[in-house]
């Protein structure tokens, strides 16, 4: 650790380089106190980190689609699952996903994606399983479906799983990349409400874009709430991408979302909330974003998808147009003006990495002590800038305090967080590809460690 206490990623770079990793630039990480290190390289693209009661790291490996445990001292591994059923096609959104642990009571819970055609085609769902953990044999196994049919695809399947404090699931479904790129001529349907009729034929395509509560049996829970009439297994809705979920110490769910080129969210989530997408992104302020509706247009299919101009056929939507009653975030990253330039030949052809959002890959709440100031803060890994970024929590503990404090930079993309349960360790998963900001700030393929679980020290 240098004197002043600021780290170089150089460090990471060198362990890369023994673990086959490839070379990036040194860059400077600003976190004073802290030491890094590499705990674990060469996985089959990490997406879940979450530290056991048992003192491990339990990792979901999407490409793999495996469950893998991980000594956080000696990087020790030992896959203890394969799902091989999985479907984990092209894209960074398919195979193995969220993962919640209830080693008290021996019980894992898993998300991936499937192929329900049982033919030449691809039919993508998710399916909600839990396995049985023997610890004295160390074994995983016995898979149970709770839920399956949830819609899925090749884009915004989010997929981030807990068991809260209710002792209920809860599973975040994203919009599938409708309106956008490929899937530009598909709605959105993240507005979209199930019917009574849709539930009791466990029917989920109205589930898209949606926040999940679902009982352990995979029944739709009693309380949950009763949206336009109906009960279901939606707890919230109007979500674009939302890949992190969190409970905070007192039970409140914080949730971080992706946002299109502008906004993306950090918010607190409520029973039967709605959050706006696609009429409203961030705040309701008709800055720098309008939602183009692609799917409405008569002649979409003959049309070419732009991020920038909408063709005339395009219905247009400024955010006041729509005028329903919604849940404004926390916070946003980041809500700029209009007449914004998006466009910035640093990025090139791949001009998003300098949007001004940061991918917001997942969310951890920080309720220790061990590292000073930083006690009832939202830690978000970003998958675009290679940072975790801090927000401080007021003392009602619903809202942010102060600015944005963004740690840990390196040229990696940040997929998820875990925290020591001494507070002094914040564990990072790294996707094993993709693109991210480069060093000179513009954008990149290398990364500094792919498909690596990085640890991050408080020494004080």
């Amino acid at each position: 650790m240098l004197s002043n206490g600021r780290l170089i990623a150089c460090l990471l770079c060198s362990a890369a380089l023994g673990s086959g990793g490839a070379f990036a630039q040194d860059v400077e990480i600003v976190a004073d106190g802290f030491e890094a290190r590499v705990v674990a390289a060469d996985l089959a693209s990490p997406w879940e980190v979450t530290y056991g009661d048992d003192g491990h790291l339990w990792v979901t490996e999407r490409k793999a689609a495996q469950i893998t445990r991980i000594n956080p001292d000696s990087g020790e591994k030992q896959v203890l699952y394969t799902f091989d059923d999985a479907y984990t096609g092209e894209t960074a959104h398919e195979g193995l996903l969220g993962l919640a642990l209830d080693l008290a009571q021996n019980q894992v819970y898993a998300a991936y994606v499937y192929d329900a055609d049982a033919g030449d085609g691809v039919d993508c769902r998710m399916r909600l399983v839990r396995l049985t953990y023997d610890a004295a044999a160390g074994t995983l196994g016995q898979p149970e479906t709770v839920i399956e049919g949830l819609i899925a695809g090749d884009d915004h399947n989010a997929g981030r799983l807990k068991i809260g404090p209710d002792g209920m699931l809860y599973l975040t479904q994203g919009d599938h990349g409708a309106n956008q790129f490929g899937n530009f001529c598909k709605p959105v349907l993240a507005q979209d409400l199930p019917t009574a009729e849709q539930v009791a034929a466990k029917d989920y395509v109205n589930y898209q874009g949606k926040v999940l509560r679902i009982a352990p049996d995979g029944s739709v829970p009693d309380d949950n709430p009763e949206i336009g009439g109906v009960r279901s297994h939606v707890y919230t809705y109007g979500h674009r991408n939302p890949q992190g979920i969190v409970f905070g110490p007192d039970g409140a769910l914080f949730q971080s979302e992706q946002g299109p080129k502008t906004d993306d969210e950090v918010n607190l989530l409520q029973a039967g909330g709605n959050y706006g997408w696609p009429f409203i992104a961030g705040f309701r302020d008709d800055q720098a974003y309008v939602y183009g509706a692609w799917a409405q247009a008569p002649d979409c299919a003959s049309l070419t998808f732009s991020d920038y101009e909408f063709p005339e056929s395009v219905p247009q939507y400024v955010e006041t147009d729509w005028t329903e009653e919604f849940i404004e975030p926390m916070k946003t990253f980041f809500t700029v003006w209009n007449g914004y330039t998006f466009r910035d030949e640093k990025c090139g052809d791949m001009a998003f990495i300098c949007w001004p959002t940061i991918a917001p890959s997942s969310i951890d709440y920080y309720a220790g002590e061990a590292v000073p100031g930083w006690k009832d803060s939202l830690l978000v890994t970003s998958l675009k800038n290679g940072a975790i970024y801090r927000l401080g929590m007021n003392a009602d503990d619903k809202s942010v305090q102060g600015d944005i404090e963004k740690l840990f930079v390196s040229q990696n993309r940040y997929r998820d967080l875990a925290i020591s349960a001494d507070g002094k360790t914040i564990f990072v998963a790294t996707d094993a590809g993709g693109v991210t900001r480069a060093t000179d700030g513009g954008a990149s393929t290398e990364m500094a460690n792919p498909g690596a679980i990085l640890a991050f020290t408080y020494g004080g």
